[in-house]
């Protein structure tokens, strides 16, 4: 009798267990940037100048977005054992409104960059997300078009990265 009452408390908990967890990996519609992102492309307009950054040789960067907030992290490839030693990190929470994709950066290790919003367009095709929106900080005199291509490395917190 008892082992009866048990597995008629144990079971129903354990088929809903199953099927948080079958939710937790189904991309949410409304919010198709859900997942891990590799930055493979980085491309900055200011003044009239062009600089393009190829994030695929001496520096990794990754972007980390679930429903409700968003983090990245950088760093060099050369685990900081060189002139071109770098890591920066931050993060916050965004709003997602037809293809505006706004983050509220509330944690940087550049302090100056926290407290402000960055709106972007973003499109995704296939593996492929790419946001172009203007970063401004006027007491730090930056203002301008930052394009950023990056491929889902995954869609889940279940992802190894390299």
């Amino acid at each position: 009798m008892l082992l009866k009452n048990l597995c008629l408390l144990v079971c129903p908990l354990l088929i809903s267990c199953a099927k948080n967890t079958a939710e937790l990996k189904t991309l949410p519609a409304s919010k198709p940037m859900v997942g891990t992102w590799q930055l493979v492309t980085g491309t900055l307009i200011e003044k009239g100048d062009t600089t393009v950054t190829d994030y695929t040789k001496n520096i990794a960067f990754i972007k980390i977005i679930n429903d409700t907030h968003f983090s990245f992290l950088q760093h060099d490839l050369k685990k900081g054992k060189d002139s071109a030693a770098v890591f920066a990190a931050g993060g916050g929470s965004y709003t997602f409104a037809g293809d505006t994709y706004t983050e509220h950066l509330e944690y940087c290790s550049d302090r100056a960059w926290e407290g402000h919003d960055f709106p972007f367009a973003i499109t995704i095709k296939n593996d492929t997300l790419t946001q172009r929106g203007i970063e401004k900080i006027e007491s730090s005199g930056i203002n301008r078009e930052n394009i950023e291509k990056y491929v889902r490395v995954a869609s889940n917190s279940t992802a190894s990265l390299h």
